[in-house]
């Protein structure tokens, strides 16, 4: 008889309970698997809950003046980076969010930065600093943040054209990047 069953069935998780006197030694080995398979479901990351669903419609100022509305712009593919201005990878996110919007503005791509900073002063002290083409717009209440359920910094939602999250990025990288720029190009051509 096996003492424990700890079996992968593609997305099911299968626990056979031990029986007769393997039921003590066994004990510490289902612990162990349990508590291995909940640290490998928690370095995993949570999941995202808006995937698949529709982006929530706001209205923010931006930096430059004016307003954004997200729902105007229905039928682009939309990319809001969540930034802050003590973030060193959000400043280097943006430098390639700016490079990918002028590779593919004319296809239907558009770009905002939306800061989460506490201190206004500080984020717009960094907006002005930087030298992006795409509007850089302030959450200072954070309720577009909570609404797109921010948890890391820099982050990134993509939309697709119908107005529905496709792709999260929850940091930056280069592989993350790399993968990002597949995500738009596939969007781009739906």
């Amino acid at each position: 008889m096996s003492a424990v069953a700890f079996l992968a069935e593609g997305q099911h998780l299968s626990f056979q309970r031990p029986t007769g006197a393997l039921v003590r030694r066994s004990c510490a080995g289902w612990l162990v698997a349990f508590a291995l398979g909940a640290a490998v479901a928690f370095a995993a990351g949570p999941t995202y809950e808006l995937l698949g669903h529709e982006a929530p419609d706001f209205a923010l100022h931006a930096v430059s003046g004016g307003n954004v509305r997200l729902s105007e712009h229905r039928g682009e593919v939309v990319v809001l980076s969540f930034w802050g201005s003590r973030c060193p990878p959000c400043r280097e996110q943006l430098a390639a969010l700016d490079k990918s919007l002028a590779t593919y503005r004319s296809a239907g791509l558009q770009v905002y930065g939306i800061n989460v900073d506490d201190d206004q002063s500080r984020a717009l002290d960094f907006a002005h600093g930087e030298a992006v083409s795409f509007a850089l717009l302030l959450d200072p209440e954070k309720n577009v943040s909570r609404s797109y359920q921010v948890d890391n910094l820099p982050m990134t939602v993509l939309i697709d054209r119908s107005g529905v999250v496709r792709y999260v990025m929850r940091d930056y990288n280069a592989k993350a990047q790399d993968l990002y720029r597949q995500q738009v190009r596939v969007l781009l051509n739906e």
